[in-house]
C-alpha cells in the first residue's frame, strides 16, 4: 500500500521514457533540441516572471500599508508625544523598550537597564528580556545605533518601516505557498490580491504596528511555505537539508517574537500528527500501520489516547517542577468560554467580556464574500475534505481494497502530502478563529492561500470534470485559467477604485486630552514618581514620560495579574482606607482615573470593569438587573457623594484628596496624589 496515490503516467509518457531517441531531433552539427530543453527554458522564464511579480507585490503591499498609516495619522507632521500616544496599549509598552535602548548612553547600559528593570513594575526588579518578547526591539535599537542612518532616518521611522517591510515578507511567503501547491505563480498572484483586498480581516499592522503578531506572522508564513516544500516527494538530500534549515530559522524567529507561539506550535504539531495517523505523510511504514481496517483503527485510537495522556502528564510535570503559572489564566478562560462551569475569576471574566476573545462575528464572512474569497474557500475546502476522507479510508483499509480503489480511480483526486498538510492546517486554525476573533488573522491569510490554490489546481478541476464526464486535459487548463483571470478582473474592477479612494483620504491624529495628560506628567511630577491606573493607559505613560508604573498590559505573569486586580480596586466598592493601603503597598504616588471606566458604556452590565471587580469581591453590581443570590451589598460604600463638577477641565490632576468618605468621579483623566498629609487625614477614594 502506498501512503499517497501517485498520478499514473500516460502511455505517451511511458513511450517517451522507453524510446527517448524518437522524441529528439538531431541536427547535422550534432546539437540536440528536445521538448525537455524547451520545458526547462519555459520553467526558468516562468520562475523568473513569478519571482519578479512576488517581489513587486510584496513591496507594493509595504508601501500600501505605510501610506495608509501616514494618511490616517499624518504621522510625519504630528509631535513626538502624539506619535508615541498613537502606539496604544501594549504596543506602547513594547516600543518604550526600543526607545529606552536608543536613549541609553551605551548598548551595554541599555541591556543592563532591561535585565535589571525597576520602572515597569514598582517595588520590583524584573528581567524584561526574560518576561517579554522584546528581542526584536533590542536588535533594531542596536542596528540603529551602529548603522550610519541617524542623520537620515528618525528612530521611530526605522522601527515602523521595519514592520512594514516584514509585510513584504509576509505577502511573498503567502504567494510562494500558493505557487508551490498549485504549480502556477498566477495562484500566488490571486492569493496576494485577496490578502490586500481583505486587509480589514487579514492584518491590522497599520494601526497596531509594534504588536507581537505583526513581527511573528511573517516568519510563520515563511515556515508554512518551507514545510509545504519539505512535504514534497522525491526531494534531493541537499534540498531537504536547505528546507529543514529554513523551517528551523523561521520557527526560531517566530517563537522568539510572539509570546503565544507555543499554542500555534501545538496546533501545527497536531496537524502533522493527524496526517501521520492517516498515513498521508511520505514516511516509511511502521508496525502500527499494518493490518486490516479494524485492526488499524484500534491501534490508531490507542495511539491517540497514549499521545494525549503523555502530553498532559509531561505538561503537568514540567509546570509543577518549574513552578510555571504564567498561562493559568488562559486555561481558566477556556474552561469558562466553552461552558465547563461559571467562574467569578477576575482574569477569566476580563477576557470573556472582551470582543476580541469572543466568537468570530458573522459580518466577517460577508466582508470576505464580497471579494469571492469565502465562496471559493468553502468550495475548495469541501472538495479537498471529501478527497482527504477517501484517501484516509483507502490508506487505513490496506492492500485488500484494491478493487475498491480501482473502481474509485475515475473519481478520486491525488491528495499530495503538502496539500493534505495545508488542508488540516486551515481546518484547525479555522476552528481557532471561529472560537476566538483575535486569532482570525492566522486563518484569513491562509484562507487566501488555500482558496487560490484550489481555484488553480489541476487536480480539483480534473475531479469536477470527471464527475460530469467532460474531462479532457485541454478543457481542464482552459477552465482553470479562465476562472482565475475572471476572478482577478472582478477583484480589480470592484476594489481598485476603493483602494485609490482610501489612499487619497487624509486624516490627522487628534487626542488633546491624552497629550495634555502626558505633558502635565512630564512637567509637574518628579522623574521617580510612581503611577497607577488602567493597564492600557499606563503603557503610554511609560513610553511618553518614562515614569514608573504599578502595572502594565503584558498580562502573562501571575504576580502582575494579581497586582493589576489590586490596583483596579480604585474602581470597586472598597473603602478609601483599603484602596489607600493597597496603592501605597505598591509605592504609588499618583492615580489616574478615566471616565471611560467610571462611566463605562462600551460594555453592558455584568461586563463593565467595576462589575467584574464587584463580582470577584462578592458584591452586588450597580444598576438595574439581577444579581447572583450569594452576592452581598457593600456597606462601606453607601452614602458617598460625587466630588467632580461640570466645570472641571477634561484633564485635571487634583492636588488635594478631599474628604475620605467622598466618591471621586472623573471627567476624562483625573490624577490623584496617593500620599496623604498624615495617616488620619488622607486617602484614596474608590468607586
Amino acid at each position: 500500500m502506498t501512503t499517497v496515490r501517485q498520478r499514473r503516467a500516460g502511455k505517451g509518457t511511458e513511450a517517451a521514457e522507453d524510446q527517448p531517441s524518437e522524441e529528439k531531433n538531431v541536427k547535422p552539427d550534432g546539437k540536440i533540441l528536445s521538448d525537455h530543453t524547451g520545458g526547462k527554458l519555459w520553467n526558468i522564464l516562468s520562475i523568473s516572471v513569478g519571482g519578479i511579480v512576488a517581489l513587486s507585490l510584496g513591496l507594493l503591499t509595504s508601501v500600501y500599508v505605510a501610506t495608509l498609516h501616514e494618511n490616517d495619522l499624518w504621522f510625519s507632521n504630528i509631535k513626538e508625544v502624539e506619535r508615541e500616544i498613537s502606539f496604544r496599549t501594549e504596543c506602547g509598552l513594547y516600543y518604550s523598550y526600543y526607545k529606552q535602548m536608543i536613549q541609553a548612553a551605551s548598548i551595554q547600559q541599555g541591556l543592563h537597564g532591561l535585565v535589571y528593570d525597576n520602572k515597569t513594575e514598582s517595588v520590583r526588579t524584573i528581567n524584561i528580556l526574560e518576561r517579554m518578547n522584546v528581542y526584536q526591539e533590542v536588535l533594531l535599537s542596536i542596528l540603529y545605533r551602529i548603522l550610519p542612518i541617524q542623520q537620515y532616518l528618525e528612530p521611530v521611522y526605522f522601527y515602523i518601516y521595519t514592520l512594514f517591510g516584514l509585510q513584504a515578507v509576509y505577502v511573498i511567503a503567502l504567494y510562494v505557498t500558493s505557487w508551490l501547491l498549485s504549480g502556477t505563480w498566477l495562484s500566488g498572484l490571486l492569493a496576494a490580491c485577496w490578502y490586500i483586498t481583505n486587509r480589514t480581516d487579514t492584518t491590522r499592522v497599520e494601526f497596531t504596528i509594534p504588536l507581537r503578531e505583526n513581527w511573528a506572522l511573517p516568519f510563520f508564513a515563511v515556515q508554512i511555505a518551507a514545510i509545504t516544500y519539505l512535504l514534497r516527494t522525491h526531494l534531493q538530500p541537499v534540498q531537504e537539508r536547505l528546507t529543514l534549515t529554513a523551517v528551523f530559522i523561521a520557527t526560531f524567529l517566530f517563537s522568539l517574537t510572539w509570546q503565544f507561539n507555543q499554542f500555534m506550535m501545538l496546533i501545527q504539531a497536531l496537524a502533522l500528527f493527524i496526517l501521520d495517523c492517516f498515513d498521508m505523510l511520505p514516511t516509511v511504514k511502521k508496525n502500527l500501520k499494518k493490518g486490516g481496517l479494524l485492526n488499524r483503527l484500534g491501534k490508531l485510537i490507542l495511539h491517540v489516547l497514549l499521545v494525549l495522556c503523555l502530553t498532559l502528564l509531561i505538561n503537568k510535570f514540567i509546570k509543577k517542577s518549574l513552578n510555571l503559572e504564567s498561562d493559568e489564566h488562559i486555561f481558566k478562560f477556556l474552561k469558562a468560554k466553552f461552558g465547563f462551569g461559571a467562574t467569578r475569576d477576575f482574569d477569566a471574566n476580563l477576557y470573556l467580556c472582551e470582543e476580541a476573545f469572543g466568537l468570530l462575528p458573522l459580518n466577517t464572512f460577508s466582508r470576505l464574500s464580497d471579494t469571492l474569497l469565502f465562496y471559493v474557500y468553502i468550495f475548495v475546502l469541501f472538495l479537498m475534505t471529501v478527497a482527504a476522507v477517501i484517501v484516509a479510508f483507502q490508506n487505513l483499509s490496506g492492500s485488500n481494497q484494491v478493487q475498491f480503489m480501482e473502481k474509485m480511480e475515475e473519481y478520486t483526486i491525488t491528495l499530495k502530502p503538502d496539500a493534505a498538510y495545508n488542508l488540516i492546517h486551515t481546518v484547525l486554525f479555522g476552528c481557532l478563529a471561529l472560537s476566538t476573533m483575535r486569532m482570525k488573522y492566522l486563518w484569513t491569510s491562509h484562507m487566501c492561500v488555500f482558496a487560490s490554490f484550489g481555484l488553480c489546481s489541476t487536480e480539483v478541476w480534473k475531479l469536477i470534470l470527471k464527475c460530469i464526464h467532460l474531462y479532457t486535459s485541454q478543457r481542464t487548463h482552459v477552465i482553470k485559467y479562465s476562472i482565475l483571470i475572471i476572478t482577478l478582473l472582478y477583484i480589480s474592477y470592484k476594489f481598485w477604485p476603493g483602494i485609490m479612494d482610501e489612499l487619497s483620504e487624509l486624516r490627522e491624529f487628534y487626542d488633546p486630552d491624552t497629550v495634555e495628560l502626558m505633558n502635565w506628567i512630564k512637567s509637574s511630577t518628579p522623574n521617580t514618581a510612581v503611577f497607577a491606573g488602567s493597564m492600557q493607559l499606563l503603557a503610554g505613560v511609560k513610553l511618553c514620560t518614562g515614569r514608573t508604573l504599578t502595572n502594565h498590559p503584558h498580562y502573562e505573569d501571575k504576580n502582575l495579574r494579581e497586582r493589576t486586580k489590586q490596583i483596579y480596586q480604585i474602581y470597586a466598592k472598597r473603602s478609601p482606607e483599603d484602596v489607600y493601603r493597597i496603592l501605597r503597598s505598591f509605592g504609588t504616588d499618583y492615580v489616574i482615573l478615566e471616565d471611560s471606566i467610571c462611566y463605562e458604556r462600551r460594555h453592558s452590565r455584568g461586563c463593565r470593569l467595576r462589575d467584574l471587580l464587584d463580582i470577584a469581591n462578592g458584591h452586588i453590581m450597580d444598576g438595574l438587573g439581577e444579581n447572583e443570590p450569594d452576592l452581598k451589598p457593600s456597606l462601606k460604600c453607601q452614602g458617598t457623594k460625587p466630588l467632580a463638577s461640570s466645570e472641571e477641565s477634561s484633564t485635571r490632576i487634583n492636588t488635594a484628596l478631599g474628604e475620605r468618605e467622598q466618591l471621586l468621579l472623573c471627567p476624562r483623566f483625573q490624577g490623584l496624589p496617593a500620599r496623604a498629609k498624615h495617616a488620619g487625614e488622607g486617602g484614596s477614594s474608590g468607586e
